[in-house]
C-alpha cells in the first residue's frame, strides 16, 4: 500500500503511540507485508526467528517489539505489539468506504446491471463481466478480459493473528489486478493482497471454481483448471498450468512452464519445465515409478513369504 503523499516517521508513530529511533527526516512511502515490501516501505516483524529478515529487506522502517541496532539509512519504530500497530495503521491510512451509488466508468466495456463494483475500481476496454459478479474496492482489469458469473474479485485476505483465546483479522489495504485477455470462470475466488495487489498476467485463463489467496502473483499465459486451490504469497512464473483439483500451499515458487497433473498437492518449489504428479507431488515420470511399484507390493511380499 503506498502513501501518498509520503508521511515523516514521526507522524507514523504519533498514530500508533510508539517511540522511535533517532532519524531525522525519515520519510514512509508506502506500509507492506514482508513478501511485498519495497524500498521507503514500513514493515513489521514480532518474532525473533525473523528480526535479520525484516531488518535486511528493503523496507526502510521497521515496526519491531525489541530494541535492536538500527540499520544504516533505516528507521525503528518500536511497539510492545506489532501485528496490531501495523493493523491500525492500515485501517487509519487505508479506512473502508461504503459502496458508491454510481458505477465505475465501463463506456467501452460489456457490465451486466447486477455487477457489484466497489471504490476505485479500473475497468478496461472490450471487457465482458457477466451476472453476479462482485468486484471489491481497489480491483483492476485490464483490456478484452472475461470475467464469468458469480465470481468474486478482491475479498479479503485469509490473514490472522493468533491471540490464544481467538484470531485477530488483519486489515486488508490491498487489491488485485488482472491483465488483459483474461478470462476467469464461474464461482471463483480473487482474494486481494493484504498490502499490495494480488496479480493474474495476461493471458491467463482460470476455469470455474478456482480460488487464489491474497498476494499471489500469477504470470502470463498460465492454464487453471476447475477446482483449483492456490493459497496466499505463492509466485507462479509464466506457462504454468495447473490441472483439476491441484492444491498449492502457501510461500510456493513454480518455476516457468511446469505442468502439474489433477489432485496434486504441493508441498515445496517446483522446478520450471517438467511435468509433476502426486501428493507430495514429484515429477510424474517418478511417481508413476512409484505407483507401479507399489502395485507389485502383494506380489512381492507373497514372494518374501515362501523364502
Amino acid at each position: 500500500m503506498k502513501l501518498s503523499p509520503a508521511r515523516t516517521l514521526e507522524e507514523v508513530a504519533a498514530v500508533i503511540g510508539c517511540a522511535t529511533s533517532e532519524s531525522k527526516n525519515h520519510f514512509i512511502t508506502g506500509i507492506n507485508e514482508i513478501h511485498r515490501v519495497e524500498v521507503g516501505d514500513l514493515v513489521f516483524v514480532d518474532h525473533p526467528k525473523y528480526y535479520d529478515k525484516a531488518l535486511n529487506s528493503a523496507a526502510t522502517t521497521i515496526l519491531i517489539n525489541h530494541q535492536v541496532d538500527c540499520p544504516i539509512g533505516k528507521a525503528l519504530i518500536f511497539s510492545e505489539d506489532p501485528c496490531r500497530d501495523f493493523n491500525i495503521l492500515l485501517k487509519h491510512y487505508c479506512s473502508p468506504k461504503p459502496w458508491p451509488k454510481d458505477s465505475a466508468s465501463v463506456d467501452q466495456s460489456y457490465v451486466h446491471p447486477s455487477v457489484v463494483i466497489g471504490n476505485d475500481v479500473e475497468i478496461g476496454m472490450g471487457c465482458i463481466i457477466h451476472p453476479g459478479v462482485v468486484l471489491y474496492d481497489r480491483v483492476k482489469i485490464g483490456n478484452h478480459s472475461i470475467i464469468h458469473a458469480n465470481t468474486v474479485i478482491g475479498s479479503d485476505a485469509f490473514y490472522y493473528k493468533s491471540r490464544g483465546s481467538y484470531r485477530e483479522k488483519m486489515y486488508t489495504a490491498g487489491g488485485v489486478t488482472i491483465g488483459d485477455y483474461v478470462e476467469i470462470g464461474a464461482c471463483c475466488s480473487i482474494d486481494s493482497g493484504l498490502t499490495a495487489d494480488t496479480c493474474i498476467g495476461d493471458y491467463s485463463k482460470l476455469d470455474n471454481h478456482v480460488h487464489v489467496g491474497h498476494d499471489t502473483v500469477i504470470g502470463r499465459n498460465c492454464l487453471f483448471a476447475a477446482q483449483v486451490g492456490i493459497a496466499g504469497c505463492v509466485i507462479i512464473e509464466d506457462d504454468v498450468i495447473l490441472w483439476g483439483q491441484v492444491g498449492v500451499p502457501s510461500d510456493i515458487h513454480i518455476g516457468k512452464g511446469a505442468v502439474v497433473l489433477g489432485q496434486s498437492g504441493l508441498t515445496k518449489d517446483l522446478e520450471g519445465g517438467k511435468t509433476y504428479f502426486g501428493s507430495p507431488a514429484e515429477e510424474a515420470r517418478h511417481k508413476f515409478r512409484e505407483l507401479a511399484l507399489i502395485r507389485k507390493l502383494p506380489e512381492i511380499t507373497a514372494l518374501l513369504g515362501k523364502v
